[in-house]
């Protein structure tokens, strides 16, 4: 794996470069360090990972996150959002999602593992920059209640083609939506009044992520045990974000000789029209619970729009530049 080559500090955050010579693929994972639960983004050209801190839950205090020209060569940028800042915050700090809007980066996150008559579930952060630093954007959770039996954590937002942004989350075997506000400050009810809906699926046990290709919603999640051998990705593919969503088969989660227990992933099509996925797996022979890195390998569609199983590797994926090199 990569080892630091460049150190670079600032008044915000440290950032560390890893990469090697002449290196030609990412390497998996991108870093030594446990990180888990990474979403993957695209702002400024470049590419971005913001993944869960793979401790502890009393040390989850913090996340740091990391960025790309070419998907090869990462830089860490640490502790870009810690409880210092979010004063309700206090462990559990978990899977970020992060969206650009109007030149603002609003980094949505769970805290505290969160159980009924507890404080603490969804929250909200923002910042000028994507690497932070990331302030308290609401002072107190955006989810906080249990409903429809669905722990507030594992949140990801996601931005349908008429510009409506919707908050879709949920542990405990439990998904919901909600439809959020403009401002990101609140949710907004549906036409019957109601501010969430149940749309999980069979199967489904945590951290999901939708995406959009050919008129068609991408529904993704995380099944099995964390912990364990058994979690991995499945998917379903629907015509409306609400469902049904059908489960179609599971598509990552151990590789023989390598790696298990992957899962908690999400999506990136890259300028160069390349789909990715960034997930967090263990090493075969490894178990302790909270050893997981975050890796990133390439992810393919038959021509009838399913998903091509996920081949896990230990090489990585190739540079693909966010800017293209004129030739």
């Amino acid at each position: 794996m990569p080892t630091a080559a460049i150190l670079v500090v600032s008044i915000f955050s440290a950032a560390f470069a890893y990469a090697v010579d002449g290196a030609k693929t990412s390497g998996n994972p991108i870093d030594p360090e446990w990180y888990a639960d990474p979403e993957v983004a695209f702002f400024d050209n470049q590419y971005w990972i913001f993944p869960t801190r793979s401790l502890k839950y009393d040390d989850q205090t913090y996340f740091d996150c990391f960025s790309s020209p070419d998907l090869v060569n990462w830089t860490k940028h640490e502790k870009i959002l810690t409880n210092k800042e979010i004063k309700w915050a206090r462990r559990a700090m978990w899977a970020p999602s992060v969206v650009e809007k109007d030149g603002k980066y609003y980094f949505f996150f769970g805290a505290n593992d969160v159980h009924e008559g507890e404080v603490g579930g969804i929250g909200v952060a923002v910042a000028d920059r994507p690497e932070g630093p990331y302030r308290d954007y609401l002072g107190k959770p955006l989810v906080n209640e249990i409903v429809n039996g669905a722990q507030p954590i594992d949140q990801f937002v996601f931005k349908d083609d008429d510009g409506t942004y919707y908050l879709i989350y949920g542990g405990w075997r439990h998904c919901n939506v909600a439809k959020l506000k403009d401002d990101f400050t609140g949710l907004l009810p549906f036409e019957d009044g109601s501010y969430f809906r149940e749309i999980t699926p069979r199967g489904y046990v945590e951290g999901p992520f939708v995406f959009k290709k050919d008129g068609k919603y991408y529904f993704m999640w995380s099944e099995g045990g964390w912990t364990v051998s058994n979690y991995q990705v499945a998917y379903a593919i629907s015509d409306s974000l609400f469902g049904p969503h059908k489960r179609i088969g599971s598509l990552l989660g151990t590789e023989p000789g390598l790696a298990k227990g992957a899962g908690h992933h999400s999506v990136l099509r890259a300028p160069s029209g390349k789909w990715y996925v960034v997930y967090h797996r263990r090493p075969i022979d490894e178990n302790e619970g909270n050893y997981r890195v975050t890796c990133v390998d390439r992810m393919e569609f038959n021509e009838d729009g399913t998903i091509k199983p996920i081949k896990m590797t230990a090489e990585g994926v190739e540079a693909d530049p966010a800017v293209p090199t004129e030739r």
